[in-house]
């Protein structure tokens, strides 16, 4: 093709070019009486590490007394035996963070505690409201003083400010947030479990001998010998202590909203999502993939490791043999070092390599499971053609992705998004593929088995919430991002 492509454009935490959705965060209850919460939750959290690398934290409570650590970095980065040490206590609420926009700030992390007159209240929140701005300030408005630029925070005051007992306080605040929200909530004596009722985010509940666990994935279980017991519904409050489960009703369900990313590319490929194994569902959309976008090829290539079960689906269905052709560094994640102007613009160089025997002569259909910006894509099919291919079909799992989320989804503004305003042939170009097919909408749903019940506003602009909120919630995040750097 001859097309040399120039990288840069928006990078990641460590420097290097950034494409691909961003989930904001994972989060973890658990009440697991006799038993040392901390290190349950260290490992557990280990487990939703891919949900977000910025921060990490860990509330416990004893019944009596919280106590808290969290950091910058890794799990593995923030957690050690002496600070694991401090945290005693039966219950524990965990999060992993994805900072959104701009570099993360430890007075942003989670999860975020208050002393109440009842005893001490903690959160962690996956989601992001788009009345956030109203709620801050209606409660700045009454004096409540405010310590970080998060939506998460305000539910906390919301909470705290709220009447009667921990259950009633939720169902009496949950109708005030309007948005993505699975939250997991520490008190004195319980852990609480809360899914918005469009359910557009996860939630999890499992069980551990005499103990409860809420994790935002149930592969978090797998790693501390837990067992799934259910998906929460939207709407829906669980409380774990030591006397057991119960559940109640915190809103009756929207029409159903869950966001289609959580199946294409957020979740680990051993979740259970919709009572479907994730790398199930990844390898039906690829089959889908094969039948719309059939290619003339010798080998299907995946780019690891996301792009894998739907590269497996595409070569089974297409009959062409799967194999590798780039190998990913496991080891690139959040590092605090910056790359030379040098190494920046190899980018992709530093997350992958080329497998030259593999490649040599072949035509090659490269299977991703998104295009956001563009920017990783390009570098990829060069590199392939540098490795020796001979031609590069490119197929993506997913639609075009054209308008950005204001549910807890880092896509991009919609002037950074590849498909808002380029052509498919203008996409190919730019990116320097022979030829270049996405999954359509349809098609995705029907590999999804549904007809609805999925948030897909950035493939088609419809959200779940009225007109014009969003783009307001939008606007006051910039503003809030020129007084604290930093609106997540």
């Amino acid at each position: 093709m001859g097309h040399r492509w120039e990288a840069p454009g928006p990078a990641d935490a460590s420097g290097l070019p950034l494409d691909g959705p961003r989930e904001a965060c994972g989060v973890l209850g658990l009440c697991v009486p006799g038993k040392d919460a901390a290190r349950l939750a260290y490992f557990a959290l280990y487990a939703l590490q891919h949900r977000g690398q910025e921060g990490a934290g860990i509330v416990t409570c004893d019944g009596a007394i919280a106590h808290i650590h969290k950091g910058l970095g890794l799990v593995s980065q923030v957690f050690n035996e002496e600070n694991l040490s401090h945290l005693r206590g039966h219950l524990a609420v965990g999060h992993t963070r994805y900072s959104t926009t701009g570099a993360p700030r430890l007075r942003n992390t989670q999860p975020y505690i208050l002393e109440t007159l009842a005893g001490p209240l903690a959160i962690a929140h996956n989601g992001n409201l788009v009345n956030a701005p109203q709620l801050r300030r209606e409660l700045l408005e009454q004096g409540v003083g405010l310590s970080t630029s998060t939506d998460s925070e305000l539910i906390l005051h919301l909470l705290a400010r709220a009447r009667g007992s921990w259950m009633e306080r939720i169902q009496e605040v949950m109708p005030r947030l309007q948005g993505a929200y699975t939250l997991v909530v520490l008190t004195q004596e319980a852990i609480y479990g809360v899914r918005d009722p469009w359910g557009l985010r996860p939630l999890a509940l499992g069980a551990l001998d005499r103990g409860f666990v809420l994790a935002s994935e149930s592969c978090a279980f797998g790693a501390i010998g837990a067992r799934m017991v259910q998906e929460v519904a939207p709407g829906m409050v669980v409380r774990v202590d030591a006397q057991g489960c119960t559940q109640a009703q915190g809103m009756a369900p929207y029409p159903r909203a869950f966001c289609t990313f959580e199946e294409i590319y957020f979740a680990r490929p051993d979740s259970v999502l919709n009572g479907r194994l994730v790398h199930q569902v990844r390898q039906a959309l690829g089959r889908q993939l094969a039948r719309e976008a059939p290619a003339d090829a010798d080998m299907v290539v995946p780019v690891p490791d996301s792009g894998t079960p739907h590269a497996i689906g595409y070569a089974q269905e297409s009959g062409i043999p799967y194999s590798e052709g780039l190998i990913k560094s496991r080891y690139i994640g959040r590092t605090f070092i910056q790359p030379t102007h040098h190494l920046r613009r190899m980018g992709v160089a530093m997350k992958f390599n080329p497998l030259p025997d593999n490649l040599r002569g072949k035509r090659v259909v490269l299977v991703d499971d998104s295009i956001v910006r563009g920017n990783t894509s390009g570098p990829l099919v060069q590199m392939l053609r540098e490795a020796g291919a001979r031609e590069v079909h490119l197929r993506v799992a997913c639609p075009p992705i054209r308008y950005p989320c204001f549910m807890g989804v880092d896509m991009a503004r919609q002037e950074e998004l590849i498909a808002a305003h380029r052509s498919l042939e203008a996409i190919r170009e730019h990116i320097g593929a022979d030829s270049l097919a996405y999954l359509s909408i349809q098609g995705m749903m029907a590999a999804l088995g549904a007809v609805d019940g999925y948030c897909n506003a950035c493939f088609h602009g419809r959200y779940p919430f009225p007109g014009p909120i969003p783009y307001l919630a939008l606007q006051e995040k910039e503003a809030l991002s020129t007084v604290w750097g930093d609106p997540r």
